[in-house]
């Protein structure tokens, strides 16, 4: 079974919601994070597996690279920009905190906006 990008919001907004007990507050944001990222690369992989079959098989990077094709320029800037964030968001490094409850919901209204956007 793969995952929608639909299902991996509504994840993310139950850990941010803060519904599982015994979880951190640090990782439940951290797993937002990754839950969110999950959605937008799927959006993007729907985007470009329409247009050029086979080139879900590239990196994220050379997709995000090719994405301003196949959407709007701000569309794949916007994308390109969170993704990023949430990629820094995603690591553990012990001497870092790590994302904010704020900043991940910021996130979230975002990648909710570009998944529909790409959907389009």
């Amino acid at each position: 079974m793969t995952a929608s990008a639909e299902g991996l919001l509504l994840t993310a907004d139950l850990l941010l919601a803060g519904d599982f007990t015994g979880t951190t507050a640090a990782g439940r944001n951290r797993g937002a994070c990754i839950a969110l990222r999950t959605a937008l690369e799927i959006g993007v992989d729907q985007v470009l597996d329409a247009a050029v079959p086979g080139l879900g098989d590239a990196t994220m990077r050379a997709k995000l690279l090719c994405l301003h094709r196949y959407s709007t320029e701000r569309t794949a800037r916007r994308t390109r920009a969170v993704w990023s964030h949430l990629c820094l968001g995603c690591h553990y490094h012990q001497y870092e905190i790590g994302p904010a409850y704020d900043q991940v919901r910021v996130w979230r209204v975002e990648v909710g906006e570009l998944v529909r956007e790409l959907a389009r």
